[in-house]
């Protein structure tokens, strides 16, 4: 392998940052700054800076594992390999194609993804697929399509973000979850606008705002109605934009006014000076955005709360225009990718509904099957996953965690401990694959050549840069294996490029269209925005005459035209059929989980710094584990003294689904009524053995974000007596 260095993209984040990835002479890899990247220009995250040390053998997977004698050993590529297709092919024969299931990741690249997508609809005829970026931004992409009739995170670059006047940020903690991004919002403060931060913590975010407002977990949709009732009460609305570029004010406006500040006040504990001064900040330059994350999504109302944010926006004339608008920060690496091409239950490359007859016609000829044959729309995440061991019998699960990641873990853990057949294709040996009958080692981000899609739209180019071990494989190599063994030899390849240039045509003439992307494009022009559609070829000056009409023949062009991209979208016009945004009507409803005397407080959740996700790659990074060893429950002052519990004192946090211990830590910038756990960390301080899987019904995202607990203080002998193993109910 040369060891000259490659520039390519982090492994972690939507972010995707640019990074140089090296090969030492004396073994090892380096990471170091790529600064022409223009999303981190150069800067890296503790995670990113050592996102080398997972590609070492001695914390990876390294060969095959099929399980014998109740144990993972070693085994051979083609045995392992045997067993996935033989396990597979049986339950399809003994219970039905949907009596399989696949389970894929917001972090595999989109060659994977539209492969994954593929191989469940073509080689196995299931329905039942879907991935854990449904667990990420759903509700956003269902309030997005809503409203303009387009999904995409961000519907303008990270670089805009400096230049408008105030940002209010719902329920997102960049400090900690994409520190490179914090400097976009400290240009903005430095240029004149200012940052308002809603977050029921005060995070490190929150302590850089010009203004922090601290909600009551689960009332963000209330608090955005109340802003809304403010600027129609205070005549701030912007009633050109609403009569020229929208339609349906009259309902959201009359739902909003339902929502006046003193009951606002009374449900979410935001003062309502607080709420007059976030109105003011907002309305007063000529431009603001408002970006959400998990904090506000995340709920089992997580679409109309969004929408809600969305019809503050369009009220005020705060979107379609430059520097304004509403964006969604995507959290894992390619969750916006992840979703276009054909891992989620209802969806088709080119982010087609799976339902279109159209789409489906489309997508159909690219793969070369009857458009009939293609199942339809099957379980989302959670739904699929309840599944397991009763109408799903075997689930391949490609690069996600849900031991970990899911919510009601404890129940999730069982429901695949009751499959027939687990195979799990991922880097490292996970919580997850320690279930598994077969466990599939895979190739990663810098072994791998692929493509992403970050928050902003932008799809970018990851490189291989290095080898991987010797009996280490891609998902693509994976894939194509099984559908060999399962009667289909042609249509998964195992070249990314070659995958890549059949997503084109697949996505061409969709919302999320890829068709004028090319790997060289990428490279030469540092990542290219969506939609990209392929221009047609320059016409000749000697048309023919067809049936009465003048059609001019293709003439050859080495380099036809090249769509430039599309950075910024909705400036002319928002993607519904007549051009207008959709206002919807929403109001406020209650979470699922309301507290009461038996569990009387409330729990969110989200990360920290140094860990990423449901930990499985960064627990294995000695840096990143010295910095966040472990769970922890955060607790205002005045709940801790209630319960006696001292700074690092273990304490026990219960809901109606499970029991996790973990040590306090003990601030004042939390609200007295919540508790906050990190969702990193497996075993009994599991935080995901506490939440609720209520889902939002339009989305299908789960309650993460909000659900009732008690907390207690454990005596010395429970103290000393704790379980090393998980604490969790079904």
């Amino acid at each position: 392998m040369d060891t000259a260095a490659t520039p390519t993209h982090c492994p972690y984040c939507a972010l995707q940052c640019g990074m140089n990835v090296t090969p030492l002479p004396q073994g090892g890899v380096e990471v170091t700054e790529r600064p022409d990247f223009p999303v981190n220009r150069g800067a890296l995250c503790g995670k990113g800076r050592t996102a080398a040390e997972v590609l070492s053998p001695a914390v990876r997977l390294t060969s095959p594992l099929v399980r014998s004698g109740g144990r993972l050993v070693p085994a051979s590529w083609e045995e392992a390999l045997d067993r996935v297709a033989g396990a597979l092919g049986s339950v399809r024969e003994r219970h039905g194609a949907d009596a399989l299931g696949v389970f894929g990741g917001g972090g595999l690249t989109n060659e994977k993804a539209y492969a994954l997508g593929k191989f469940a609809r073509v080689v196995l005829g299931t329905s039942q697929i879907d991935y854990n970026g449904r667990f990420c931004m759903s509700s956003a992409a269902a309030a997005g399509t809503r409203a303009f009739g387009l999904d995409r995170g961000l519907p303008f670059p990270l670089e805009d973000v400096p230049r408008t006047g105030c940002v209010i940020l719902v329920g997102s903690n960049l400090a900690e979850t994409m520190p490179p991004s914090l400097r976009f919002f400290h240009e903005l403060r430095e240029n004149g606008g200012t940052l308002i931060v809603v977050d029921p913590r005060r995070t490190r975010t929150a302590e850089q705002a010009d203004l922090h407002l601290a909600p009551r977990p689960g009332t963000d949709l209330a608090l955005a109605l109340g802003l809304l009732h403010l600027v129609v009460a205070e005549g701030r609305t912007d009633e050109e934009f609403i009569r020229e570029r929208t339609v349906g004010w009259a309902e959201a406006r009359a739902a909003a006014m339902g929502h006046w500040p003193e009951y606002v006040e009374r449900i979410t504990g935001v003062s309502v000076p607080q709420l007059r001064e976030a109105v003011r900040l907002f309305c007063a330059p000529e431009s603001a955005m408002v970006l959400t994350a998990r904090g506000p999504e995340q709920q089992s109302k997580g679409t109309d709360t969004v929408g809600a944010w969305i019809n503050l926006c369009l009220a005020t004339g705060r979107a379609g225009r430059p520097l304004s608008g509403y964006g969604c920060l995507t959290g894992q690496g390619n969750g916006q990718g992840g979703r276009e091409h054909g891992q989620k239950a209802d969806q088709l490359p080119g982010y087609r509904k799976l339902d279109d007859p159209a789409a489906r016609r489309h997508v159909a000829e690219v793969w070369g099957v009857d458009p009939d044959a293609l199942p339809g729309p099957g379980r989302s995440a959670y739904e699929l996953l309840d599944a397991l061991g009763g109408d799903v019998r075997a689930l391949l699960l490609m690069g996600s965690n849900p031991v970990v990641s899911a919510p009601r873990a404890g129940h999730v853990e069982e429901r695949l401990r009751s499959l027939d057949f687990l195979a799990v294709c991922d880097v490292v040996r996970s919580e997850t694959a320690e279930l598994a009958d077969v466990v599939l080692p895979v190739t990663q981000w810098a072994e791998e050549t692929g493509t992403t899609t970050s928050l902003e739209g932008r799809v970018l180019l990851r490189r291989r840069a290095v080898a991987a071990p010797p009996d280490v494989r891609s998902d693509l190599e994976v894939l194509h294996a099984l559908a060999a063994r399962l009667g289909v030899e042609k249509g998964f390849p195992a070249d990314p490029e070659e995958v890549f240039e059949e997503l084109r045509r697949a996505s061409a003439g969709g919302p999320a269209d890829y068709s004028g992307i090319t790997y060289r494009r990428l490279t030469e022009e540092n990542g290219l925005f969506w939609p990209c559609p392929a221009l047609p070829a320059p016409e000749t000056v000697c048309p023919s005459r067809v049936g009465g009409h003048v059609h001019a023949e293709p003439q050859a062009h080495p380099e036809p035209p090249a769509h430039p991209g599309t950075p910024r979208l909705f400036l002319d016009r928002f993607a519904t059929e007549d051009g207008r945004a959709r206002f919807v009507a929403v109001a406020h409803r209650d979470g699922a989980e309301e507290p009461d005397a038996e569990y009387p407080l409330l729990l969110t959740t989200g990360r920290v710094v140094a860990q990423y996700q449901s930990g499985a790659q960064t627990r294995r990074v000695p840096e990143l584990n010295a910095a966040a060893p472990g769970p922890f429950v955060e607790l205002h002052p005045r709940l801790a003294a209630r319960l006696g519990a001292a700074e690092g004192d273990p304490v026990a946090v219960v809901s109606r689904r499970g029991r996790a211990v973990a040590p306090a830590r003990i601030t004042s910038g939390i609200r007295p009524d919540t508790v906050f756990m990190p969702f990193h960390w497996p075993g009994e301080g599991r935080a995901n053995t506490l939440t609720n899987p209520a889902l939002d019904p339009v989305s299908r995202m789960p309650e993460f974000k909000s659900c009732a607990v008690r907390v207690e203080a454990l005596g010395p002998g429970e103290r000393d007596g704790r379980a090393a193993g998980p604490v969790s109910g079904g």
